[in-house]
This record gives structure tokens, C-alpha cells and sequence, in this order.
């Protein structure tokens, strides 16, 4: 039997990612809604929250693909700028100032010494005014409200943390450039940093260079986006991007026959390995058809079949 070219995946012209650099000012709920008048259509989503204030990458699902989003790859990587000697009550700019005081005897030599303090796996609160759920509600609606709520410690990975800038004065700012694991407050890190070092500090700007796979050097405004789709130009990046960090594994044609019915297909147990880890699953003319694992039959716990997680074709 002669493999076909899926029709609905051929070129993925309705479905795709989307590298869109978001504005300040903008909540990431705002660039969905904007991205689904743009476009035209409701099923859209986004791969990480970025504060109003933060520019930067926002990784954009349309369509299919949103059901690849718990698959991005979860490095995140940021340039912060710490302003010392100033204390917020949102760790940022947004906030209300709680305390200023000139701090220009401060040198870049006393941030290097504490720095490696903020390395590798380290225990952070996450700001008051955040987007992490406390009984049913957003930390920072409670936070609106005047309800005081002990927000938990939690352990975040911070794998590179580089110093861009410095610039001394009455209250000197240090830009970082930071690769970190998901979950990790960059205003968290800032506000520490003024901790350890005695004088206060808050985030006053950030931007996230790298999300999901995506680089903020390719990344395109809407009003790029309105443009590319009045010339007739604008194309869906497709799933490959952020799927390169996965096993990739190509089906035969009798097999993508047995997934598009979201069959199990059997599999060869010294050829399956590991278990239950996510694979790229694509067929013969490099349409990706999801995401698949391998797994023990519930016929024949002996017997191993791959089976689907997320089916992109179907019936």
C-alpha cells in the first residue's frame, strides 16, 4: 500500500505556532484575544505567561496545535533589570512603592560575590501579585482585595544567570541575562537579590528571549502578523520547532492508517524504549501526527504498543 500524503496536514495551512512577541502592557489574555480577531477563529492559546509589563515571546497556539502546548520544551530565558535601593509592593514597577533609599555606594564587585547564590536549584516565594491559585483564586485578586495570604516557598532551576550591564548611581540598575526552568519568578530573583544584599530592589524591565522552542530574534508583532496576511504571505510555523527536543519516531503507512483510527499499534519490545515517554510521531513525508509512547498492552502486559497521546489525523 503506497503512503498518501495527509490532506489536512499538508503544509499545515489552518493550524501551527506562532512566535509573536508581545508588547508592554499587554496580559497574555489580551494577545489571544487579540490573535482570535485577527484571525478568525476561538481555538487559540498561548505557552506561558508573561506579565503586563514584560515584552518579549509569547508562543502562540492555533487551532491542533493547541493540543502540543504541555509538550514545549520548558527553558525559558529572560533579560531582567534589577533597580536596587527600591521596594515594591508587586516586586516591579507595577506596584506601590514601600521603600527608596539611595543605595550609590553599591558596587557591581558585591553583586558578583552573592550572585551564585541565585544558581541551580534554589527555594523562591513567589510574588504576592502572581497568577498562582489559592483556593480557586489568583494570588493577585486576593492581593487586590487586601487579603493577606502566605503565598509557599518552592524550588525553581536556574541554569545560567549572566550579567549584560551595569549602571551605577543613586539607584543603580544591573541587567541579567537568565536561563531558567519553568515556574521561576524573575521579580522573585530581584527582590532577593536587593534582600541579600541589604538594600532593596525591584524588577524594572523584562523580556523573555527564548520560550518554548522560540527565539525572540524570529519573533513578530501583530502588526507584522496583520501585514504578512493582507500580503498573503503569513504562514503557521509548524510543529517540528518545538517538537525537535523529543524522540522522533516515523510510522509506516499501515501504521499512520492505524493511527488516524486511533488504534494501538503493536511494537517490537527490545525496540521500545523507555516507557511512557512522549514521542514525535510523523510519517513517511514528514507530517508530524502527534505525539505518541510506548506502552505495556492491557491485553498482554508482555506485549508493548505505542500508543497516542495527542492524534493530529482522524477519521
Amino acid at each position: 500500500m503506497e503512503q498518501q500524503p495527509t490532506p489536512e496536514l499538508q503544509g499545515n495551512h489552518d493550524w501551527g505556532f506562532i512566535n509573536l512577541y508581545k508588547d508592554a502592557g499587554w496580559t497574555s489574555h489580551d494577545c489571544v484575544g487579540k490573535m482570535r480577531r485577527l484571525l478568525g477563529t476561538k481555538k487559540i492559546g498561548h505557552g506561558g505567561t508573561l506579565d503586563p509589563m514584560a515584552t518579549g515571546v509569547l508562543p502562540i497556539a492555533v487551532s491542533k496545535a493547541t493540543r502540543l502546548l504541555q509538550y514545549l520544551p520548558k527553558q525559558k530565558a529572560y533579560r531582567g533589570i534589577v533597580r536596587f535601593g527600591v521596594k515594591t509592593t508587586t516586586d516591579d514597577l507595577e506596584g506601590d512603592v514601600i521603600f527608596q533609599q539611595a543605595c550609590g555606594a553599591l558596587t557591581l564587585t558585591q553583586i558578583e560575590a552573592v550572585l551564585p547564590n541565585f544558581l541551580g536549584t534554589i527555594t523562591q516565594i513567589p510574588p504576592a501579585f502572581s497568577a498562582i491559585q489559592r483556593d480557586g483564586k489568583r494570588l493577585y485578586e486576593l492581593a487586590r482585595q487586601g487579603i493577606a495570604v502566605d503565598v509557599p516557598s518552592r524550588q525553581v532551576e536556574v541554569s545560567s544567570l549572566k550579567i549584560h550591564a551595569w549602571q551605577p548611581g543613586d539607584f543603580p540598575e544591573l541587567t541579567l541575562d537568565i536561563h531558567c526552568g519553568e515556574g521561576t519568578y524573575i521579580r522573585a530573583i530581584a527582590r532577593d537579590l536587593g534582600e541579600k544584599l541589604g538594600v532593596g530592589a525591584t524588577l524594572s524591565g523584562l523580556t523573555r528571549t527564548l520560550s518554548g522552542g522560540f527565539a525572540l530574534a524570529e519573533s513578530v508583532t501583530l502588526e507584522e502578523i496583520a501585514a504578512q496576511r493582507e500580503a498573503g504571505s503569513f504562514k503557521f510555523l509548524p510543529p517540528d520547532q518545538i517538537l525537535a527536543h523529543l524522540p522522533r519516531l516515523v510510522l509506516t503507512a499501515t501504521q499512520v492508517e492505524q493511527w488516524s483510527y486511533g488504534q494501538k499499534i503493536a511494537w517490537d519490545p527490545d525496540l521500545a524504549e523507555p516507557l511512557e515517554a512522549p514521542l514525535a510521531i510523523y510519517d513517511l513525508a514528514n507530517h508530524c501526527l502527534g505525539i505518541g509512547a510506548f506502552r505495556p498492552s492491557k491485553e498482554d502486559p508482555a506485549a508493548i504498543v505505542l500508543a497516542g497521546r495527542v492524534v493530529l489525523t482522524g477519521r
